[in-house]
């Protein structure tokens, strides 16, 4: 009976002691995202969501229940607007390497498990284009080339995948003039697959 509670002690111990190791963890990740910018332009547009993409990789690393998640990928987004008064429209895309930083915790064993994350995110502009019959607003095309955000998440993960979905919110005016106080804002359903 003593050998029995002595090998049931060092076993727990053992998990214990491992479960507390920081981990580690590679992978890649695809997904979709539903866009759209938010204009404080007293109703001069009206904005339309848009559908949009990313793929890239993320790393995971942590202990003790808790993890620091950085990640970089490319994104497409942007948003759709109509002017009433003169039945003018424009089609707003972006194509962006974001990188987020995300805090976050899990509940659960390494390979099933549920998470919770939140941190800040900044997008470098690769490539963006206005389309329509809105060039009389000749300010208009004029967007940064850098912005800041947030995102706010849930996720599980089963065996190697990692399936999330968050929210993000734009921090930063994505337009240089100040007259279009534009900011991102972003649903994300993400797919991810854990190499190591």
């Amino acid at each position: 009976m003593k050998k029995l509670l002595l090998s049931l002690t060092l076993i727990a111990f053992s998990v214990v002691s491992f479960a507390q190791l920081p981990g580690f963890s590679l992978g890649l990740k695809t997904g979709m995202n539903v866009s759209s910018l938010s204009l404080k332009t007293d109703k001069l547009f009206d904005a339309e969501n848009r559908l949009g993409y990313q793929f890239g990789a993320f790393a995971r690393i942590g202990g003790m229940g808790f993890y620091v998640q950085p990640e970089a990928y490319v994104a497409s987004k942007g948003g759709k607007f109509h002017v009433e008064s003169n039945d003018a429209e424009a089609k707003v895309r972006f194509t962006t390497l974001d990188v987020p930083v995300l805090l976050g915790t899990k509940i659960g064993a390494d390979r099933l498990n549920v998470r919770f994350m939140a941190g800040p995110m900044i997008s470098f502009v690769m490539d963006k284009s206005v389309k329509g019959n809105i060039d009389n607003l000749t300010n208009f095309k004029d967007y940064k080339n850098q912005t800041w955000s947030a995102q706010i998440g849930a996720g599980v993960d089963i065996g190697s995948l990692s399936l999330d979905i968050r929210y993000e919110a734009g921090l930063s005016n994505v337009h240089n003039v100040d007259t279009y106080d534009q900011k991102q804002r972003l649903w994300h359903i993400g797919l991810g697959y854990k190499i190591f």
